[in-house]
């Protein structure tokens, strides 16, 4: 079974930016991630910037981003084999 990576907030950041997202927001140690769907539909992330991620925390934030992009390609910059 594949582990799951220990991630800063920048990491998933640029994880997030490569598929699209981009910074709409930061309040405190929060970044409020955006990107426009076909249709116009807004999907939106929120992200914790900090030093290191909680295992739940990363977890709870694949599982978010699984409702906007697919799993075969988030998976791998998530998990390690």
């Amino acid at each position: 079974m594949p582990k799951l990576r220990s991630l800063s907030g920048k990491e998933v950041l640029r994880i997030l930016q490569s598929f699209g997202f981009h910074e709409i927001s930061r309040r405190g140690s929060h970044v409020k991630l955006r990107r426009e769907a076909a249709g116009g539909f807004k999907q939106t992330l929120t992200i914790p910037d900090h030093p290191e991620l909680d295992r739940g925390t990363i977890r709870a934030i694949y599982r978010q981003a699984l409702r906007y992009v697919p799993e075969t390609e988030l998976k791998p910059h998530f998990y390690a084999d």
